[in-house]
């Protein structure tokens, strides 16, 4: 992505997380935000030794200090994990942050000889992955129809299978869009500013359970707002929420997630390998989103997908273009991705359908797709200020007022994942299968069709009630 666009990005997921100064990395490339001045390790012996090692290490530099070594937070918490200040998070830029480095080179030396990883940095997990969104909501045309429509098939309380998706919270209204008759969970904590305007990611999750109503009517979904701050959550904190999530209404057959990060390494996230190491001993399947960074870089959780151990646990899910045939221009892509899915244009519920709720979008200039395709991409104008590519009217002109009425139309990865949970879910229920895992295996096998990305042709599943969108179709309805 443009150092631009990843700077106005940047700020609003330091917005999202007040008080957590921020760096980008590696080497300010924009690849990954996380805490600065801060590194995680594994509670107990382990984070003693890196307390240890930091501090000899940064004694000896001649550029570093180690007057702020030490432990902060909780020593113990449930995903095993310690936070250790290795400097004062306040100084300096948000840029590289010369401290986290020392604090990762000084223990090469140990994670050699363990033959595995002893420190990581506190990556923020987010929807918007290196804070880029794929695409923001519009609203639906009047008459539009959920895309991919509604399948016909009937609730059965006794056999439904049950969806848990960890995102932003519901709409208060939520309910009154028929497809989320069998959906409970979270409420949205803020659903707009004083000025009417929706917050950032607010009906994300709203969108996502409608879509896995719509294409596995026999589900019982739950959704949960872990990611209630603009989407956003440092990787410390993920773990522990995963597992209330889990332990609050139990290990789901399909967890949707719709969010994560890269780090620059191949092994996954320290902060949730506990999670993970507890999902692979439980029946359920993690469906997770490959990201919308238009990159081959392995993305957390869902890159779990190609680490062996995980393989049958995690299916990654990227994202096709409006018309099924490619890959989007935003999806990641690579052979840790395992299937792509319809992610460009969905159409679903943002909000219920008793208030309408007012929404400031910007139109602007910013007419080209930020990673450089030639067709039409989804990171077209209006950029919507308020709520992902802010905008000052200064700029852009006099802010238009739209109002969301139910169904909008998005993109990204966000929406291919859920399209996938409700396929498996699917499956099972006309199947009469217990076991996700077994269904996305069958599913995989039998049921996926070919599409193209980046000139690989790649497993891709199309629901039978998904209609194609023409590429270069605007997403703003006339």
């Amino acid at each position: 992505m443009a150092p631009q666009r990843f700077h106005e990005q940047f700020g609003q997921i330091q917005r999202a997380l007040p008080g957590v100064p921020l760096a980008m990395g590696p080497d300010d490339s924009g690849e990954f935000i996380y805490e600065k001045g801060v590194v995680l390790a594994r509670d107990g012996e382990e984070a003693q030794v890196v307390e240890d090692a930091v501090r000899t290490h940064f004694t000896a530099a001649p550029d570093l200090t180690p007057d702020h070594v030490r432990r902060s937070g909780p020593q113990a918490n449930r995903s095993g994990i310690t936070r250790i200040q290795v400097a004062d998070p306040g100084q300096g830029v948000p840029g590289a942050d010369r401290a986290v480095a020392g604090a990762l080179r000084a223990l090469r030396g140990a994670e050699d000889r363990a033959g595995r990883r002893l420190v990581s940095r506190n990556h923020v997990v987010s929807i918007a992955v290196n804070a880029c969104p794929g695409d923001e909501p519009v609203p639906a045309a009047y008459n539009a129809l959920p895309n991919p429509a509604a399948a016909q098939a009937t609730h059965d309380p006794s056999g439904a299978v049950g969806v848990l998706v960890v995102d932003t919270g519901l709409m208060h209204d939520y309910r009154s869009y028929p497809l989320l008759a069998h959906t409970e969970g979270d409420a949205q904590i803020r659903e707009t500013d004083e000025g009417g305007v929706l917050q950032q990611y607010v009906g994300h999750g709203t969108f996502i359970a409608g879509l896995v109503a719509a294409v596995a009517p026999n589900t019982d979904i739950t959704v949960r707002n872990t990611l209630n701050d603009a989407g956003a959550i440092l990787e410390y904190d993920f773990g522990d929420k995963l597992f209330e999530a889990v332990d609050e209404g139990g290990w789901p057959d399909i967890l949707s997630l719709s969010a994560g990060t890269s780090n620059g390494r191949v092994d996954g996230l320290l902060g949730v390998a506990a999670f993970m190491e507890e999902l692979n001993a439980r029946h359920t399947l993690l469906v997770a989103a490959a990201g919308n960074n238009s990159s081959a870089t392995p993305f957390w959780p869902a890159a779990y997908a190609s680490l062996p151990e995980y393989a049958d646990a995690v299916l990654s899910v990227g994202a096709l273009r409006g018309d099924g045939e490619f890959g989007a221009c935003f999806s990641n892509h690579g052979p840790w991705v395992r299937v792509y899915a319809p992610g460009e244009r969905l159409t679903s519920a943002l909000t219920g359908f008793d208030s309408p709720v007012p929404y400031v979008y910007q139109h602007s200039t910013y007419d080209a797709c930020r990673y450089g395709f030639t067709y039409s991409c989804t990171c077209r104008s209006p950029r919507h200020t308020g709520l992902l590519s802010e905008e000052s009217a200064a700029t852009a002109g006099k802010p238009d007022q739209v109002m969301f009425e139910g169904l909008a139309s998005w993109s990204g990865t966000s929406f291919a994942t859920p399209v996938v949970a409700g396929l498996v879910a699917a499956h099972m229920t006309a199947n009469n299968l217990t076991d996700p895992r077994a269904a996305a295996r069958e599913l995989l096998a039998a049921g996926a069709e070919l599409a193209e990305v980046r000139g690989a042709h790649v497993p891709a599943l199309l629901p039978a009630t998904w209609t194609p969108v023409p590429v270069g179709q605007s997403a703003v309805p006339a």
